[in-house]
């Protein structure tokens, strides 16, 4: 299958720049498997397309503040790092730009001496691997002097960064947001508990892989990013009862789609399980868990929308986006959100 099959043009005024207030007034196109009808809602009225016994699964993963920004100890020249993934304790691999002034044995400052860090390697892929020196919480250090990595594709930062980070969002970890859980707000999952829908959490850790192009021409040929997940006992339990007793499981966001199937591909049912997981899920791949998703509009050409048309198919997902477009929905992780049931 080619790459080029998953192309659809957007004209750029789509792209969202800012996020709406509140959270659940993004619209919401609903489009159903068993039909061709598509429905225009708003987010807020998510529970009329939700029944008792349904179980919602969100992804609690928190965005770091991992762009830093460092001034190199010799030169004092500045140098742009975006912590990646964490390698023990204090080490990070972390993109470093311009390189060239984070060569091995470089020594940098953060945040006016708040931190510092020695590139003790170059790894293969272009990054560094740094040791980061501090006093106290480094979490909270990140807090302080850190930036959130916002999307290439957003051109302003929010007013408020909290808007970057979903509502339930409390294990650091992830480079980018699980965007679909941004649209909820706590009023709105008191709402759809208050109606019988089930709320469970796994934990998925974004990577910048999650932005990449898909750059081989046949889908097949592409190497998926890995990241790091987590489906604790109490979700795999709910998961268990929901199926047994009828009721569906909706995934909301790719995130939560890729850790429940990788965990059902893997054990053959949904268990609690940890590790990390690189699944590719593209049109003929069979769904083992989930029975619906929720999810926001994606690049053309990327691993994300390959995802959703595995799911609704590739036809009539790239339909509903051009429907999307022609309506004027907003697009990408500030955008607006679409319910696949």
């Amino acid at each position: 299958m080619k790459t080029a099959d998953f192309y659809y043009q957007l004209p750029p005024e789509r792209i969202a720049q800012q996020p709406l207030e509140p959270r659940d007034s993004s619209r919401l196109l609903v489009l159903r498997r068993g039909g061709e009808a598509i429905e225009h809602d708003v987010f807020s009225a998510l529970g009329k397309y939700l029944r008792p016994g349904d179980c919602l699964i969100l992804n609690d993963t928190r965005v770091l503040p991992a762009r830093l920004y460092g001034t190199k100890a010799d030169t004092g020249a500045r140098v742009e790092f975006l912590l990646l993934k964490q390698q023990a304790d204090g080490v990070w691999e972390a993109l470093a730009g311009p390189g060239k002034r984070a060569k091995p044995g470089a020594l940098f400052s953060f945040g006016k001496g708040l931190m510092s860090a020695e590139v003790l390697e170059a790894l293969p892929n272009g990054n560094r691997l740094l040791r980061f020196c501090y006093e106290g919480n480094f979490f909270a250090l990140l807090e302080q002097i850190g930036e959130l990595p916002l999307p290439h594709y957003i051109t302003k930062k929010p007013k408020d960064a909290n808007r970057y980070q979903t509502v339930f969002a409390r294990e650091n970890g992830s480079a980018a947001a699980p965007t679909a859980g941004l649209h909820f707000t706590p009023a709105l999952l008191e709402r759809l508990r208050a109606q019988g829908v089930a709320i469970g959490y796994v934990t998925l850790h974004v990577g910048l892989g999650t932005f990449r192009p898909v750059k081989a021409a046949h889908i097949e040929d592409h190497t998926m990013h890995s990241e790091h997940f987590s489906l604790p006992e109490v979700t795999a339990a709910l998961i268990s009862k929901t199926k047994a007793e009828g009721g569906r499981v909706v995934s909301v966001g790719t995130t939560c789609c890729r850790t429940l199937e990788s965990v059902a591909a893997r054990h053959g049912c949904v268990c609690p399980c940890e590790g990390w997981t690189d699944i590719f899920i593209y049109p003929g791949y069979q769904f083992q868990c989930i029975d619906a998703l929720l999810t926001n509009f994606h690049l053309p050409e990327s691993t994300l929308i390959m995802l959703v048309s595995a799911f609704y198919g590739r036809e009539r997902t790239l339909a509903a986006y051009e429907c999307a477009v022609r309506e004027g929905y907003r697009f990408y992780s500030f955008g607006d959100a679409m319910l696949i049931l």
